[in-house]
């Protein structure tokens, strides 16, 4: 790699900077007329009550999108949904042959997620745990660290300008119970060399001491689970492959044989088979079979830890699951956190079970935790940071308040520079200090139905106001004089009945403000449809004001006669 004295080595998040998730990052090196670019992960977030009929929001690529013979390679570093859940969605806006390499389950999962959209052309390349690959300037090299999921890694980004460290999501866990424990000889021998910036998780920058254990875990899951009678649900994130595991473990020591309840828990499980994360897994019982246990050697394993509607124990919950009910006497227990945004989706579902007489058991009920986070607290970024020792700290996802604590927690351990990117930053890492030197176009494409469109979209904005204030039609028949031949006729969807009155009853007085604004018009503002419909608007949406109390969103149809 020969050095190019008008080069510089950038970072550029797309999305996770100013979000927990959505992950896209770009490295570019090079003079800003030639420079080349490795992406890091390519993520969904996804959407919520603010965003109806939307389920996956990607990061906006549009800076790429006529860039894509620029991009030398796509390295994931592991499988989580907001790592490579728009794999699919975003590779064709890329327009890039770039080769795309993951470690072997990562591999898996996202290979499926190409050929779910239809990419089955496209293969993933895999590489070993502790590989290397060179990549146009960039020398990278997969580094093992522990996390909530199998295989998770971080980079080393090795340039003509100095390396750099992308840790992607990570913990120390000294007993993970699946896979290596992190490699701190490599990550020190890292800092040893010199390592010019770390673009380091920021998820837990908030929480003292250290995230804890999975050995630790598994120890309390079996004493919990051993000591329950009845029928047993756990549900936990079916990506994290350990706790899958130890459940099952659990279960086995207390005579229970282990129903997989979910088509993410299949996946998951199945990839884990497939690539020898987990040699093999005990004689399962299938669904339909399990009614003929006795409820005393039965466990259930389920996806819908985030009260997820259409997941396993949302439908268990409301008596809407083909082969499972749970009642009087039953457990469940969350081996899981409540995501900020989904606690009123998690707490209908506790509610619902507990309506059954289900028992709920949470984290926040056990005397040893049944859960733990995969992210670092403070203890951990502590020790990360003592062995890289990085000229430069670049806090990455986060939302803004993650990401500015822990700029100034890097500092408080002697980094000498910490940068706060925002999503679409271009940061010049090297040559010289850190800054950022440009502002790339960048925002949130919805998935909408089958088709990735911009945040603020026309269709979406009035799905939004629909959802919110209602809707009216109106419609008018008009003769070629001026004369009204037929309505003003009032439809409504959305808008509640008032004083006693019916929904019908309560249009009335729209009806008549309609009616009256039409008579209000000259013919011969009749006869311009513009004119009319901003009358019949105007009338309409003051009415409803006052008789509703919102202002909804109106549709007026002129037809002429």
């Amino acid at each position: 790699m020969n050095e190019n004295n008008n080069a510089e080595l950038v970072f550029l998040p797309l999305g996770g900077c100013g979000e927990i998730g959505m992950n896209l990052n770009a490295y570019g090196y090079g003079p800003e007329e030639d420079r080349r670019w490795i992406l890091i992960d390519v993520g969904v977030t996804f959407g919520g009550e603010d965003t109806p009929g939307i389920d996956l929001i990607t990061p906006d690529p549009s800076f790429f999108e006529d860039k894509g013979d620029l991009i030398d390679a796509i390295f994931l570093t592991h499988a989580h949904e907001d790592h490579i859940g728009a794999i699919g969605l975003l590779l064709p806006r890329l327009q890039t042959r770039a080769p795309i390499y993951a470690t072997p389950f990562t591999a898996h999962l996202a290979q499926a997620k190409l050929i779910e959209r239809g990419l089955k052309q496209v293969s993933i390349n895999v590489i070993p745990l502790e590989g290397e690959v060179e990549a146009g300037p960039f020398k990278v090299r997969y580094i093992t660290l522990t996390h909530s999921i199998p295989e998770p890694n971080a980079l080393s980004l090795e340039t003509p300008l100095g390396t750099i460290l992308h840790t992607g999501d990570w913990k120390i866990d000294p007993d993970p119970q699946l896979g290596e424990t992190t490699d701190i000889e490599g990550l020190t021998a890292l800092g040893d060399k010199g390592v010019v910036a770390m673009v380091c998780d920021s998820t837990n920058v908030f929480v003292e001491g250290e995230s804890g254990s999975e050995g630790v875990v598994r120890e309390n899951l079996i004493k919990l689970i051993g000591s329950l009678t009845g029928r047993i649900a756990v549900t936990t994130f079916a990506s994290n492959v350990a706790r899958v595991a130890s459940v099952i473990e659990a279960a086995r020591l207390a005579g229970r044989s282990v129903c997989l309840v979910g088509r993410s828990m299949h996946k998951v499980t199945d990839a884990a088979v497939a690539t020898g994360v987990i040699e093999t897994l005990p004689d399962l019982i299938d669904e339909e079979a399990a009614g003929s246990l006795p409820d005393d050697n039965l466990l259930f394993l389920c996806t819908g830890s985030q009260g997820e509607a259409r997941a396993a124990l949302g439908r268990i919950s409301r008596d809407d699951h083909r082969h499972i009910s749970l009642g009087d006497g039953d457990t469940v227990i969350f081996s899981s956190r409540v995501i900020p945004g989904n606690e009123k989706g998690i707490f209908e579902m506790q509610n619902a079970l507990a309506e059954k007489g289900v028992r709920i058991i949470t984290d926040r009920m056990t005397e040893g935790p049944i859960h733990v986070s995969g992210h670092p607290a403070r203890d951990e970024l502590r020790r990360m940071y003592s062995w890289v020792r990085p000229k430069i700290a670049v806090p990455v996802h986060g939302e803004r308040r993650h990401i500015v604590e822990h700029a100034a927690y890097a500092k408080s351990l002697q980094v000498g520079q910490a940068v706060t990117p925002r999503n679409g930053d271009m940061i010049r890492l090297a040559p010289g200090d850190a800054k950022i030197i440009d502002t790339v176009p960048n925002g949130r494409l919805y998935l909408d139905g089958n088709r990735l469109v911009p945040a603020e979209s026309e269709g979406l904005k009035e799905r939004r106001g629909l959802s919110q204030w209602g809707y009216v039609s109106v419609s008018v028949a008009i003769d070629e004089d001026g004369d009204v031949v037929d309505g003003p006729l009032i439809a409504a969807r959305g808008l509640s009945e008032t004083d006693g009155r019916s929904a019908d009853e309560s249009l009335i007085d729209v009806d008549e403000a309609a009616e009256e604004a039409l008579n209000g018009l000259k013919k011969r503002k009749r006869l311009d449809d513009e004119d009319v419909e901003r009358a019949l608007v105007r009338a309409v949406k003051r009415q409803c004001e006052r008789t509703f109390g919102r202002k909804p969103i109106v549709d007026v149809s002129v037809l002429r006669v």
